[in-house]
């Protein structure tokens, strides 16, 4: 009885996540829509980096946001983006060491 709970339950949280994969590749979309799915990753991710951008060492946040404009500097000249982190990381632990 458990094991068929188990794949009642693996199949209702399988289906709504292969589903989509396979009616995308179907799907046409208008060209601003594409514009404005393509900016969600981008939008998801600033939203989860801000906030420990912020709080990177207590009562000194201006050691995070100079790292976050460092990247930001990396990123905006094109760099791959395992150089952009390792940037961004080597800022605040110079400026941590430092300060």
């Amino acid at each position: 009885m458990i094991l068929l709970i188990i794949i009642g339950m693996s199949l209702a949280t399988m289906i709504p996540r292969i589903i989509p994969a396979f009616i995308v590749d179907k799907l046409q979309f208008k060209g601003w829509v594409n514009r404005w799915l393509n900016a969600i990753p981008y939008a998801a991710l600033g939203a989860l980096i801000f906030p420990g951008i912020m709080t990177v060492k207590e009562g000194e946040p201006h050691i995070g946001l100079l790292g976050g404009l460092v990247a930001i500097g990396l990123a905006y000249i094109g760099l791959n983006v395992i150089i952009v982190v390792i940037g961004a990381i080597a800022t605040v632990f110079l400026l941590t060491a430092v300060i």
